[in-house]
């Protein structure tokens, strides 16, 4: 291992956040080029989901003379490159840790950068395609019925969609987080799984405080997702013990037995289908009678 002095890792650190923040400013200044493109794709969720609801035009209210500008070519920008720039900074953090890690971890950097980046931006999508917009739909409709019409402007609608899309994104990374710890020998799969009833307690509280609705039904969205990562990210710290013990995992036996699962699901839907009348539509629940 390495040996730095506590003011060489004050400077490793400090050369570390410059180069992330150099990066964000290149990402940022690429995606000033694409404002008005990127806005659309931004405000699609409400346009559906206002126009879902019948309130025509679908369109936000701008209520402040900056307040436009200060979205679109300032905060959405600076959103963009988060998740342009997440490869980049992810770089920058392994670069910090990597000198505390035996010189045999070192060659993971590739993969925790292309996990953590592409775990990130995948709950950037999930958030965006399934997540935010049933709750935005929920939201708006509660009202319909108390003879309230919507009428949605600019600054709270970015404000729920940045903390949905980056909340989300950010729970995403629980099997890179699992990963880390067990890296650092903080935890172990025998003691994740022994706790597990205590860990899908907390992400269930977190579904909670993330939901932007309070139904069950955006909350097990949420919930599902972050529950199935966690047990991701415990067989991503065995396959790590198993490396480290000199095993290899049984990928033959492993592989024939998700095929079997893929074909025992294939053949419900099958049946489903063919004899209760059920079709496959391309949006959810996908599979509709």
């Amino acid at each position: 291992m390495l040996r730095m002095s506590f003011l060489e890792h004050l400077e490793e650190l400090r050369t570390r956040i410059i180069r992330a923040l150099m990066g964000l400013g290149v990402a940022f200044v690429l995606s000033l080029t694409f404002c008005n493109q990127l806005w659309l794709i931004v405000r699609a969720p409400a346009k559906d989901a206002l126009t879902q609801l019948g309130v025509n035009p679908p369109n936000l209210v701008q209520i402040t003379p900056m307040e436009v500008f200060s979205i679109v070519w300032v905060k959405l920008p600076l959103l963009t490159s988060v998740f342009l720039a997440s490869p980049w900074v992810l770089w920058q953090v392994w670069g910090f840790i990597s000198p505390g890690l035996y010189r045999k971890e070192r060659h993971l950097a590739g993969p925790f950068i292309l996990a953590s980046a592409g775990l990130f931006v995948t709950g950037g999508l999930f958030a965006y395609l399934v997540a935010f917009r049933y709750g935005l739909v929920f939201l708006l409709g509660i009202g319909r019925g108390l003879d309230i019409a919507p009428m949605v402007t600019v600054s709270e609608y970015f404000d729920l969609f940045v903390n949905v899309t980056l909340g989300v994104g950010l729970v995403f990374e629980l099997p890179v987080l699992i990963f880390f710890l067990t890296l650092l020998r903080l935890a172990s799969p025998r003691f994740l799984l022994e706790h597990s009833r205590y860990a899908i307690l907390l992400i269930v509280i977190v579904a909670a405080i993330v939901t932007p609705t309070p139904d069950i039904f955006n909350l097990l969205i949420f919930a599902v997702p972050m529950v199935l990562l966690y047990f991701v990210g415990i067989f991503a710290s065995y396959l790590l013990v198993l490396k480290r013990e000199n095993k290899t995992f049984p990928w033959r036996t492993a592989f024939l037995a998700l095929l079997a699962v893929l074909a025992v699901a294939a053949g419900a839907i099958a049946l489903a289908i063919l004899k209760y009348g059920y079709k496959i539509v391309p949006s959810w629940p996908f599979l509709i009678r």
